[in-house]
């Protein structure tokens, strides 16, 4: 009989508690949610979680440096009051926080109270902490105070994760019991305890509510103004100026910037003949000596065009954010000789170039896109063109014979489609003073390994792209969103002058400035702009 009412007045007890439980959440989350302008956080703590304890916490932000919550777990099983071993219980705990930085917020330091019904028994705690509930039920309600210290990271626009350790002490008044599962009652005692307190939680951020719009008061009554002195004193509005930064490419997109040979791997198109490489800005030529393709570096430019190949290939290669994708060689041959001759040439020439780079560095044949260009007609052609309208001087003035000998050449190229005819030909024409001009000038340039670019990839820029859309946003008035946006990437330093905006427009000046001036002593012409005219308005 005495362990039946012992067990129903338990029962009835956890029933009024969980009650109590719900209702206090309830009206602590409507409290939250409804207070307007302000940041609401729902977390839970995933160590509590592994004594399988449901809990939640609450969390609101007062001030910049100051945040509540309300934290609440309640354990209700085993539901069974045979079983021995057990650990039920309802915990309540509200909390004050400080944050070291308002923006920032990583570090704080808090204090909380926590309340507690618990009934335990023949549980084995770590670390050997409170050895006597091992044998024995115990029934009670507790009290405590406690302080901590934690640190938050943020994992994205509304997520964070946050550890927190801390120690309390406090007072319990308690009923024991012989074992897990009877009613027989030893007796009732009191004593001060300490506890350590660790959490690890994974919060969510509420988007934040904007403030009420509070309607004017309608005056039915007209009112007199009366008209008031011209002043010339003009106050002036501050208008922030945020432009949008670049995305960070790379050592690559840094090596771009004077180095056109580099293209992004967007750009990269198969090679085809009728393309006009030497018009193609930005490739590099390694020149061979006529009907060569071994690769000499004492000849002509070979050996600056081949250390800067080199030595732009290994930087990006040694680069995390930055990758070669392709590099792409054409082998051309001058249209001298057989056709046979010269395709069998420039495949040699280009292999020769890709032999050359994988000697100086370990790069795959798979990042080589190499190809024989053959006879180089396309590119001759437009070279006789360009030389006839001027944009190509090989010497001072063209005679007119020349001139005449040169409209003759380009007549038969475009005619005549058997291109050994056409070779043969051009040597004939005007008893081969054409040919002699060509030979000299126009055909010593196709004498090379033709084309080479390297086309890379980069690590997508994510900060970039949420300081831009954190920056649309505040040039829509939404500084509280752009704010929360901002504060994920606010190491970078490119955010600093958006950061510095959306806090001065959300009223924290000090914190604004101190961003502004950040900004602006590394080199922010933005920043120097907003100060300048901060200045202004606050004369």
């Amino acid at each position: 009989m005495h362990r039946t009412r012992a067990r129903m007045y338990h029962v009835s007890l956890e029933l009024k508690m969980n009650c109590k439980k719900i209702i206090g959440i309830a009206l602590w989350l409507l409290v939250a949610v409804n207070m307007q302008g302000q940041v609401v956080t729902i977390s839970n703590n995933l160590l509590y979680d592994a004594a399988l304890t449901p809990n939640l916490r609450v969390g609101l932000r007062l001030a910049p440096h100051w945040s509540t919550g309300l934290t609440a777990g309640y354990r209700p099983w085993p539901t069974n009051d045979e079983k021995s071993r057990k650990w039920r219980h309802l915990l309540l705990s509200p909390d004050l926080r400080y944050w070291t930085d308002s923006v920032n917020v990583h570090h704080f330091f808090g204090v909380n109270l926590i309340y507690s019904h618990y009934n335990a028994a023949e549980l084995h705690f770590p670390f050997g902490l409170y050895k006597s509930i091992r044998h024995e039920r115990r029934e009670g309600d507790l009290g405590a105070l406690g302080v901590f210290y934690g640190y938050s990271w943020p994992l994205g626009r509304h997520w964070n994760i946050e550890a927190v350790i801390g120690a309390a002490i406090g007072y319990t008044r308690y009923t024991r019991y012989e074992c897990g599962h009877c009613g027989s009652k030893i007796g009732t005692e009191k004593k001060l305890f300490a506890m350590p307190q660790a959490a690890l939680n994974i919060v969510y951020n509420l988007p934040g509510r904007p403030k009420s719009v509070v309607e004017p008061e309608v005056i039915a009554e007209p009112v007199v103004v009366e008209p008031q002195p011209q002043t010339s004193v003009v106050r002036r509005v501050f208008k922030p100026v945020v432009t949008p930064v670049p995305d960070f490419t790379g050592r690559a997109g840094q090596l771009q910037r004077d180095n056109p040979v580099l293209a992004h791997v967007s750009e990269y198109k198969p090679y085809d003949r009728t393309r006009i490489l030497r018009k193609e800005k930005g490739a590099l030529y390694v020149h061979f000596p006529l009907s060569k393709s071994v690769l000499r570096t004492d000849f002509r430019d070979n050996a600056e065009v081949l250390d800067r190949i080199v030595d732009i290939t290994r930087q990006i290669m040694a680069d995390t954010t930055s990758s070669v994708c392709k590099i792409q060689i054409v082998g051309l041959a001058s249209i001298e000789g057989s056709i046979a001759g010269n395709e069998k040439l420039g495949q040699n020439r280009a292999m020769a170039l890709q032999h050359y780079v994988q000697q100086q560095l370990s790069v795959p044949d798979s990042l080589f896109d190499t190809v024989g260009g053959g006879e180089a007609w396309a590119e001759f052609r437009d070279q006789l063109s360009d030389v006839l309208s001027g944009e190509l001087k090989y010497t001072e003035t063209l005679t007119a014979q020349q001139r005449k000998g040169l409209e003759a050449a380009m007549e038969i190229i475009d005619h005549e489609s058997d291109k050994n005819l056409c070779e043969r030909r051009l040597r004939q024409l005007d008893g081969g003073r054409p040919w002699q001009y060509i030979k000299q000038y126009v055909l010593s340039d196709q004498r090379n390994s033709g084309y080479i670019r390297i086309f890379y990839d980069y690590v997508p820029d994510k900060a970039a792209a949420t300081i831009n859309e954190a920056s649309e946003l505040l040039a829509k008035g939404k500084y509280a969103e752009a704010l929360k946006m901002l504060q994920t990437v606010s190491s970078d330093e490119r955010a600093q002058n958006s950061l510095a905006v959306a806090l001065w427009q959300t009223g924290q000046k000090e914190e604004a400035l101190r961003y502004f001036r950040r900004a602006a002593d590394a080199g922010n012409a933005d920043a120097r702009e907003n100060l300048r005219q901060l200045e202004e308005t606050m004369k």
